[in-house]
């Protein structure tokens, strides 16, 4: 609620200032220098609540200006969605292939563009495994202050490359870093796409992210039906997390869970 009231809040203190600037210019000359200066205190305090606004808005789990966003899914079924952001990238991709052929359970992997164009023989190596090939923009660039087009071709040429690399089926989106604001859900919205969000995000807490032991028990312990798990494994930094991908499985089936991908997840949104 907090991210809708401070815009309108900082909405009227603009309107304030308008009025007060125009009563500044027709009254005395000798107040005139006191008014100015706290037109200038107000419109700093102003500005700084709307950059706080925006970027408070632009992460927020709960709501956005257009379309659809799924941060869990709302279901009694013992279902989760174990999902990865980044990549491919060759070596870390197959060996979390592996990891889950050896475990037999199916993911959802949020490719960036450029990863994939880099690395051509991974991304139909993830669809030959059964997986689900989603959409995290080309560059991987925040989705904040830019323009329409811009959104368009970094997620259309995304979307090709998915096509490209076999992936037939829906293709999910997630902006990079979770951050949005006007442009991208519109465009979204208009394309009649979701954003997918999680709400299990072990390696966003700086004191488990390096700690396998610590990020299996993060996600277990959280671990409630129609979940989003998400994960970050590719990359030399990422080794706890890749490490911690057995243990997550393992526990999560132990609960009764089954691992779904995202569009089997949503899937059960259209049952309850």
């Amino acid at each position: 609620m907090i991210e809708i009231v401070i815009p309108l809040l900082a909405a009227v203190a603009l309107g304030g200032l308008g009025l007060r600037g125009w009563h500044l210019f027709r009254g005395p000359a000798r107040s005139r220098v006191y008014l100015i200066l706290r037109l200038v205190v107000v419109g700093l305090v102003t500005m700084l609540l709307v950059t706080v606004s925006v970027w408070r808005f632009s992460k927020s789990r709960r709501t956005q200006l257009f379309g659809g966003m799924v941060t869990r899914v709302e279901t009694s079924e013992p279902v989760v969605a174990l999902t990865f952001d980044d990549g491919p990238e060759a070596g870390d991709t197959e060996e979390i292939l592996a990891i889950l052929e050896a475990k037999g359970v199916q993911a959802t992997f949020f490719v960036i563009g450029r990863a994939l164009a880099e690395n051509p023989a991974e991304g139909p190596r993830i669809v030959a495994a059964g997986h689900e090939l989603g959409n995290h923009t080309y560059s991987h660039r925040q989705m904040l202050g830019v323009k329409y087009s811009t959104v368009k071709e970094e997620i259309e040429q995304t979307d090709a490359l998915i096509r490209a690399a076999g992936y037939k089926g829906a293709i999910h989106f997630r902006p990079p870093y979770g951050k949005r604001f006007i442009v991208l859900p519109y465009y979204l919205h208009t394309h009649r796409r979701k954003t997918i969000y999680w709400n299990i995000e072990p390696e966003s807490y700086s004191d488990i992210v390096g700690n396998s032991d610590l990020i299996t028990a993060h996600v277990l312990e959280n671990l409630t039906p129609g979940a989003i798990i998400l994960l970050h494994a590719m990359g030399e930094s990422r080794a706890a997390t890749r490490q911690a991908v057995p243990g997550i499985i393992e526990g999560a089936l132990a609960q009764g869970y089954q691992f779904v991908t995202v569009s089997e997840l949503l899937e059960y949104t259209k049952t309850q």
